[in-house]
């Protein structure tokens, strides 16, 4: 027999969850500048006093969502690579780097909200930061391996670039060479760059068939980060 306390904790996921949910489609409506505690409260039935017990601000509910995203965008990346099986470390990023793509183009408006324009008077705080990091983990961990069981090709750097590539080393992966690391956070920029101008129009009359250029360039990106395909 369920308990009161019991009762209530899954009473408080579901509106939870019917509140984000409530937000998501405001975001696609409206976007993400124009999300109202009062809108969400109106579509729902409630007064807003009562949604301001599950998410005291706007900025609450926009770092929910925000979390939610990432962690969603991550899990599928990591499901993608856990079921690849044993396909070596470049077909690995592209295959992660398809997954990432393959989210985003299931969920515009929740990939606009993390990597598109910021939203005006809002600061992330520091809870965003671990689920935004589970795809760069995935991609280092990929090299790490590599690196590890058969080594990377490096590219060598400007002179006037090595303090800032053994600076970015140290804080990201101290285990990996500067160069390496370097090549890294390009290709990190450069994926979300890809699908950024696929998802907001900019291939429009540029690129047709757009999977296929994404695969090319997606196996780029690995060479860049010196994985070599078998």
């Amino acid at each position: 027999m369920s308990t009161p306390q019991g009762a209530r904790a899954r009473a408080r996921i579901e509106v939870t969850a019917a509140i984000k949910e409530e937000a998501r489609k405001q975001l696609a409506a409206e976007g993400a500048a124009r999300l109202s505690l009062r809108a969400v409260a109106r579509e729902l039935g409630m007064v807003s006093s009562a949604l301001y017990r599950y998410f005291p601000s706007r900025d609450g509910l926009l770092t929910a969502l925000i979390i939610d995203a990432y962690n969603s965008l991550g899990e599928t990346a990591e499901a993608a690579d856990a079921g690849a099986g044993d396909i070596g470390p470049a077909r690995r990023w592209v295959g992660v780097c398809e997954a990432v793509r393959g989210w985003a183009l299931t969920h515009p408006h929740e990939y606009a909200l993390i990597y598109g324009s910021p939203v005006p008077g809002y600061s992330a705080p520091e809870a965003t930061i671990p689920p935004a990091s589970r795809v760069g983990l995935l991609l280092v961990g990929i090299v790490r391996d590599a690196y590890g069981r058969h080594g990377v090709a490096r590219d060598r750097l400007p002179t006037e670039l090595m303090p800032e590539a053994r600076r970015m080393a140290a804080e990201l992966a101290p285990d990996l060479p500067p160069e390496v690391v370097t090549a890294l956070v390009a290709a990190w920029a450069q994926l979300y760059g890809l699908v950024g101008f696929e998802l907001f129009g900019q291939f429009n009359n540029v690129v047709v068939e757009r999977e296929a250029f994404f695969r090319h360039a997606a196996a780029r990106l690995a060479h860049g980060v010196g994985l070599v395909f078998p």
